[in-house]
C-alpha cells in the first residue's frame, strides 16, 4: 500500500492490481447496506403493524418513501418490480455522495464508476424495452417518426449513458476539486489560513449534501424515467 491511502496496491504475481480509494469506499458502503438491509428485513418481519414504527424499522420506510418519491412517477405501475434495484443504487449513491464529509474520495467522483453504473442503467432500459415489446417494435421505435433518423435516434439513445456520466462526474469532482484547493491555501497560509475554515463548513454542505443528493435525485430521475418510457403503460 502506499504511503498515502488513496490507492490499494496488491500484487499478484507480476501483476499489480490498483484499487482506487473511491472503489475501496463503495465497497465498505455494499457490506454496510447489505448488513442495514438483512437486520432491516429481519425487523419488519417481526413489527406489530398496529404500532408506529420505531428504530431500524422507522428509517427502513422512511427510505422506502423517498426512493418511491424519486422512481413511481416514472415507473407507475411498475414501481414495485424495479424498487428493489433502484432503491439499493439510489441509497448507496446518496451515501457515498455524503462520504466526502469523512475526507474520503467520493466513488461518484470516479469516471469509471459513474460509466459503469450509467451504462448498467442504460442495458435495463434496452433490455426491459425488448422484453416488453419485442426486438422488432423497439427497433420499429428508433425509425420514428421516419425511417432515415435512424442513426440520429440511436446517437440520442447512445447519448444517455454519456450524459448520465459526465453530469454526475462533472458535479461531483468539481466539488471535491474546489474543496481540496480551500484546504490546501488554509494549510499554506497558516496560521492566518485558520481564518478560512470559517467557510469550509458551508463548502461541505453545499457540494457534498446538497450538489450530492441532487446529483442523485437527477440521476435515477432520468434513469426511471427512460425505463418507464419502455415498460410503463402510457396514460
Amino acid at each position: 500500500m502506499e504511503d498515502q491511502i488513496s490507492t490499494l496496491v496488491l500484487h499478484l504475481g507480476s501483476f499489480d492490481l490498483e484499487i482506487p480509494q473511491s472503489i475501496l469506499v463503495w465497497f465498505v458502503l455494499c457490506i454496510v447496506f447489505a448488513v442495514f438491509f438483512i437486520v432491516a428485513g429481519k425487523k419488519i418481519e417481526k413489527a406489530d403493524p398496529t404500532q408506529a414504527p420505531k428504530g431500524i424499522v422507522y428509517i427502513a420506510e422512511e427510505c422506502y418513501n423517498i426512493v418511491n418519491m424519486v422512481c413511481k412517477g416514472n415507473l407507475k405501475e411498475t414501481t414495485m418490480h424495479y424498487l428493489p434495484v433502484f432503491g439499493t443504487l439510489i441509497l448507496m449513491m446518496g451515501a457515498a455522495n455524503l462520504t466526502g464529509l469523512l475526507g474520503l474520495q467520493n466513488p461518484t467522483s470516479n469516471v469509471s464508476f459513474n460509466a459503469t453504473l450509467a451504462i448498467c442503467a442504460f442495458l435495463m432500459i434496452q433490455y426491459h424495452g425488448i422484453r416488453k415489446a419485442g426486438a422488432k417494435a423497439r427497433f420499429k421505435e428508433l425509425c420514428e417518426p421516419m425511417f432515415f433518423l435512424f442513426p440520429l435516434n440511436v446517437i440520442g439513445e447512445i447519448a444517455l449513458p454519456l450524459s448520465l456520466t459526465m453530469r454526475l462526474f462533472g458535479n461531483i469532482l468539481a466539488g471535491t476539486i474546489i474543496t481540496m484547493l480551500v484546504y490546501t491555501l488554509i494549510k499554506s497560509l497558516l496560521p492566518i489560513g485558520v481564518i478560512g475554515l470559517v467557510v469550509t463548513p458551508f463548502l461541505h454542505a453545499y457540494f457534498d449534501i446538497f450538489s450530492g443528493l441532487i446529483q442523485t435525485y437527477i440521476f435515477f430521475t432520468l434513469a426511471s424515467f427512460f425505463l418507464g418510457q419502455q415498460v410503463a403503460t402510457e396514460e
